[in-house]
């Protein structure tokens, strides 16, 4: 990998890297909304979803047309999918050696000296 394919690829992540606009594209995952309907859904004021959503167009993450004079936006490549299922997988097996490496050891039954 080259030092500007570096750069680029560190670019997508760090637009991935926050919350809000994990969850917006998570409401694309069902399909496309409009901005209204992604405010609705999301609890994120509108001036926030704008914010994020120009960020995730601007990266390729997003794609945007106009339908009259609403503006309608929905996932660019579908192989978001897979890199959205291979992080989830990843953080719930994560999440499941954390709770297995604090979870209380079972009794075990004491042996008798005899």
């Amino acid at each position: 990998m080259t030092p500007a394919m570096r750069v680029r690829v560190a670019a997508q992540f760090k637009a991935l890297g926050e919350p809000s606009r994990l969850s917006l594209m998570n409401l694309l995952f069902a399909g496309e909304r409009t901005v209204g309907d992604l405010v609705a859904a999301s609890g994120l004021s509108l001036a926030n979803v704008s914010k994020h959503l120009g960020l995730l167009h601007r990266t390729g993450w997003v794609t945007r047309r106009k339908q009259g004079l609403t503006v309608v936006y929905g996932l660019a490549d579908d192989r978001t999918f897979g890199l959205c299922e291979l992080m989830c997988a990843r953080v719930r097996a994560m999440a499941d050696a954390e709770a297995a490496a604090t979870a209380p050891a079972k009794a075990r039954p004491r042996r008798r000296r005899g």
